[in-house]
């Protein structure tokens, strides 16, 4: 049976810029906790904001895929799910809200691993759901000729049950080590979920969501605000990419898990930094919708477009975007420049 062992992370011998960005991801922490303490209602926009584009995210990485409005409306709930599409949207929503609420109550074990799958798989009436596969599966991949070929094979289903009792009591044991970083153990752990593949359906989507757990319970919590999800999404090859360099050889215990750490922390990075741009504070007084838009511009060495502040605060809507910059430009506070659609903004002087 696999071995799991995460003492390498005690070594110090870890790659420098490993080392590197996990300093940027703490320093982006902090200034993030310091701000939401003192900007709960923004904190708040973002968060609903974020929890639309994780569900839709994570479901499309699967190839699940509705309307934007349906899922809106399905996050939101204000309908019922229409097929199986939406039926499995509407569990990753209600498996996320229990992330999100109770991520304090919950933790790596057996138990709450089958809970947030059976709340994933219940909408669409799997069998399954909550339980783990009964039959041994693979990881197929199509050449571009049509041709098929297994990529992987995971822990036979036999074997499942004890591998993760094994997975989950290393991840204990590394805890307890006050030398081993949780954000760099926290990516290996779902590197190993991934490879045991313990269910028959449903496996990405509770890696995303044990992730979000495990990181909210040590204290990075910028995916809420920022969807994880979307980041992944955004840049799927790359993830993909690094979760066959880390997989390769894990059967026989001689994967390397630094590619699959590496894309971990570097999704997690992007979340801060996208946090941070997208959050402006001045003086440590609130600010308001109109002065965020006034921030951005003003605080911005290079000109911007109307759609590109948008992009910065997506809980504001681009009809007081217009509003605010259409003011600016009256009161000479910002220059426009050109006169499409393209148009972009600058501070004045």
């Amino acid at each position: 049976m696999r071995k799991f062992d995460y003492s390498f992370l005690d070594t110090g011998l870890l790659p420098a810029n490993l080392i590197g960005i996990t300093g940027n991801i703490y320093s982006l922490r902090t200034a993030a906790q310091m701000r939401k303490k003192n900007h709960a209602k923004i904190f708040t926009e973002l968060e609903y904001s974020a929890k639309i584009s994780s569900v839709k995210s994570s479901n499309a990485i699967e190839g699940i895929v509705t309307g934007d409005g349906r899922i809106e409306a399905i996050v939101g709930k204000k309908s019922a799910p229409l097929n199986r599409n939406e039926a499995e949207i509407a569990g990753y929503r209600d498996a996320l809200e229990l992330i999100h609420t109770r991520h304090e109550n919950l933790a790596f074990r057996e138990r709450d691993i089958l809970l947030i799958h059976e709340i994933i798989m219940t909408p669409c009436g799997d069998e399954l759901a909550g339980k783990y596969k009964k039959n041994d599966n693979v990881i197929v991949e199509t050449a571009p000729d049509g041709t098929r070929h297994v990529r992987f094979r995971p822990v036979p289903a036999a074997e499942t049950k004890a591998a993760m009792e094994q997975l989950e009591l290393a991840y204990l044991e590394a805890c307890s080590d006050p030398n081993v970083d949780q954000l760099l153990l926290i990516p290996c752990v779902i590197l190993d979920f991934r490879c045991i593949h313990p269910f028959r359906d449903g496996n990405g989507r509770v890696s995303r969501l044990l992730s979000l757990l495990l990181l909210y319970r040590n204290g990075f919590d910028a995916g809420k605000y920022v969807s994880f999800e979307e980041q992944i999404n955004k840049y799927k090859d790359l993830y993909y990419e690094a979760l066959q360099k880390s997989s390769a050889g894990w059967e026989t215990n001689r994967n390397d898990y630094i590619p699959f750490v590496k894309n971990f922390l570097s999704t997690l990075y992007m979340c801060y930094k996208e946090l941070d741009k997208r959050f402006a504070v001045s003086e440590g007084k609130r600010i308001s919708k109109t002065s965020r838009v006034e921030a951005a511009v003003l605080g911005s060495l290079t000109p911007l477009s109307k759609a590109e502040i948008c992009a910065i605060h997506p809980d504001i809507s681009p009809t007081t975007v217009e509003a605010v910059l259409g003011r600016m430009v009256k009161d000479g506070l910002i220059k426009k420049i050109g006169n499409s659609k393209g148009s972009r903004y600058i501070k004045n002087g």
